[in-house]
């Protein structure tokens, strides 16, 4: 179920209500314009934002502390109030009559006062009525056009702040100081290796790109984008790319490279293709191959690589993960992960996720990154993730990566860099893992 209502506008109505997000409970185009869809949905859930979105473009709603019924009666609510949008600014109409905020009536939406109903009987038309309990304009709210394109309820939640941290990091500029250096003087245990080659692997505008820009900003000493990234609805990345990160503009190659891949997509042939991933994992496709997601490289084609070597193989695979859509993924989106894990966990490969945007999906994190283990709400995300992924909780890692900045932040870059660090471990567990096995060859024979 996808909200209608902008991110940025959810943060804008969010900033009118203290540290809060919001939880989309009820869309009249899937659930039906009618009184009973709502009732159903939103009756005794409470606080709410109801919106309602019509054909000239305004965006209007309201907010009340009060569940909804079917009481026929009136609620009483000081806090309740009208918005619409101008732009990107939020206009507010505090409710003037407090004893009369909200219309508990059956055969209606979402009704404030008698001033203003989302949509009136089981049509989508606004019932508006500007006045004593709500003090508007029928222009500025709504244009008067009363034709409803479609309306939203959401529950408003409380973000859970834990009384201590669950995982513990230094934050400080000598702890940044220390993992650069930790990554800088990284050497793979096998001797034939001088880079750790790991595969990033998400959904489409999940970060994969963003991720790698955002590490070489560290390294760089400031803001950069190597790699294309930004918001789509299908994959930016359309070649598979091997990315090596320098220690500053004139540097070392460090010893990682991140490969970037197109962003999966739930349809057949739209999408990283499985068995791209297959060759990926293999060692088979050259640095910028053009992916067609509906022919899979083969082993007849000239860019073929037929004889891999370790060095060309992936070590560790990072699947990352929209911190904002783990509720919304969907069933096919998951049945295509699980595909994929399943091919990884037969070449022996670790894998970790990568979760972002993790300051879009908890205000506390927003607020301040620092708070990223205090944020009951990023753990419960996590712990999803675990579930529906079928990874260890010791697996996920939570990641900012830089997308509107134009300088660094010291906490995101702790994030970033701890998280290059767990892949760095997890390469060396597939290197153990690989000796172990060679060991164990020679003695049999």
């Amino acid at each position: 179920m996808n909200s209608k209502l902008t991110r940025n506008q959810q943060k804008t109505v969010c900033s009118h209500l203290g540290t809060v997000k919001l939880k989309l409970l009820f869309k009249a185009t899937l659930h039906g314009f009618t009184a009973a869809a709502f009732h159903q949905r939103c009756d005794s859930l409470s606080p709410t934002v109801s919106v309602g979105y019509n054909a000239s473009g305004f965006v209007f709603g309201g907010f009340t502390k009060q569940p909804f019924s079917r009481s026929g009666q009136y609620a009483n609510d000081e806090q309740a109030f009208l918005f619409t949008f101008r732009g990107r600014k939020l206009m507010k109409y505090p409710v003037l009559n407090y004893p009369y905020a909200v219309y508990m009536v059956a055969n209606s939406g979402p009704y404030f006062g008698n001033a203003l109903a989302f949509f009136n009987g089981d049509k989508p038309v606004t019932y508006s009525n500007p006045g004593g309990y709500y003090n508007f304009t029928a222009e500025e709210m709504h244009g008067n056009d009363l034709n409803l394109t479609e309306c939203e309820v959401y529950q408003v939640e409380e973000t859970t702040e834990l009384e201590r941290p669950w995982r513990t990091v230094i934050w400080g500029m000598e702890t940044k100081k220390e993992l650069m250096e930790s990554i800088k003087t990284y050497k793979p245990t096998v001797r034939s290796v001088s880079q750790a080659r790991v595969l990033m692997i998400g959904q489409v505008g999940a970060g994969k790109s963003s991720f790698f820009n955002s590490i070489n900003s560290v390294f760089r000493g400031h803001v950069t984008s190597q790699a294309i990234s930004g918001c789509a609805s299908t994959s930016l990345t359309t070649q598979f790319r091997t990315y090596t990160l320098k220690a500053g503009r004139e540097g070392k190659p460090l010893p990682i490279i991140l490969c970037d891949t197109m962003g999966l997509e739930e349809g057949k042939g739209a999408g990283l293709d499985v068995e791209d991933v297959s060759s990926i994992l293999k060692g088979h496709m050259p640095d910028r191959y053009q992916f067609n997601p509906a022919v899979p490289l083969n082993s007849e084609a000239q860019c073929y690589r037929k004889s891999p070597v370790l060095k060309d193989k992936i070590h560790c695979v990072a699947y990352v993960i929209d911190a904002c859509k783990i509720s919304i993924m969907s069933t096919k989106l998951e049945e295509k992960l699980e595909t994929i894990r399943r091919k990884v966990n037969l070449l022996g490969i670790p894998q970790l996720v990568l979760l972002t945007k993790v300051d879009e999906a908890c205000p506390l994190v927003k607020e301040d990154v620092t708070n990223i283990y205090k944020s009951g709400d990023i753990k419960d995300m996590m712990q999803e993730v675990s579930a529906r992924l079928g990874v260890p909780l010791s697996c996920i890692v939570p990641v900012k990566n830089y997308s509107e900045e134009l300088e660094l932040d010291m906490k995101c870059d702790i994030l970033l860099l701890s998280a290059v660090i767990q892949m760095l471990r997890f390469v060396d567990n597939f290197f153990d893992e690989l000796s172990d096995r060679l060991s164990s060859e020679e003695t049999k024979d």
